[in-house]
């Protein structure tokens, strides 16, 4: 008998319309519980309106967006936080003024006990363990005491990813990661996520096809708000829909 697959996240019909515009037309997918599902497509096939469906940012028209067993469809991102959603943005969302470890102890307020909540940072002994544990973890440790605005694209794209990680979620969002960066910090933050896929789930939305290829346990193609196909990535190479509508010789 086969062991049961467990499913961390499960979309169901979701559908989003902007006037005339079906922006994400009746999507359904699911989840596996740890490692990295990518979401590909062309501009306007709806991955970012996917996205904050997902997300809490859009509500969608219909259609239904489950953790686990818990319903999130009317939550706001706050409260998809709290269940152990988190998500990254394409752009960077840092406080450029304040350091890195500032950074980092702000986002990791919210495992302090609710009483100390409003405690100066310094006082925020839980917090600044977490702080540190992030440093370490995303090779910040030298940067600790700079400005958020003074780092390097691939820095600062590592530190979102920290913060982001900061109330330890099981869910990890991620809407291009790479975009803007060098080779070598696109290698380096692929190599991140794929060592995060081995501790939590990461659902990705990436442009280059290359590295979702090489990351990725199932990848999710869209195309004009429409699911194009689902598999593993060879079965996604070979899927004569997928190479005709968008990748010609390019996945062959």
């Amino acid at each position: 008998m086969m062991d049961k697959i467990e499913f961390i996240l499960k979309a169901s019909n979701l559908c989003k319309r902007f006037g005339g515009l079906s922006a994400v037309d009746n999507v359904s997918f699911e989840v596996k519980s740890s490692g990295v599902t990518s979401i590909i497509g062309p501009n306007g096939a709806g991955k970012s309106t996917l996205f904050n469906l997902l997300s809490g940012s859009f509500m969608p028209d219909s259609g239904t967006v489950l953790i686990g067993e818990c319903d999130i469809t009317s939550m706001n991102p706050e409260a998809r936080l709290s269940v152990g959603m988190a998500r990254s943005f394409q752009i960077t969302n840092l406080f450029f003024d304040l350091s890195v470890i500032d950074n980092l102890r702000i986002a990791s307020q919210a495992l302090e006990p609710h009483s100390r909540l409003f405690l100066p940072l310094s006082k925020s002994v839980i917090a600044l363990e977490r702080a540190d544990e992030l440093l370490e973890e995303f090779g910040l440790v030298e940067a600790r005491n700079q400005l958020a605005g003074a780092l390097s694209h691939g820095q600062q794209r590592r530190l979102e990813i920290a913060v982001t990680l900061a109330t330890r979620p099981k869910l990890l969002l991620l809407d291009e990661p790479t975009q803007g960066m060098s080779q070598a910090d696109t290698q380096e933050t692929a190599e991140l996520i794929k060592r995060l896929g081995l501790n939590i789930t990461v659902l990705l939305i990436e442009h280059d096809v290359d590295l979702v290829m090489d990351l990725s346990g199932t990848v999710i193609v869209m195309a004009q708000g429409r699911k194009l196909a689902e598999g593993d990535p060879n079965q996604v190479r070979s899927n004569p829909l997928v190479q005709t509508a968008y990748f010609g010789e390019e996945l062959a």
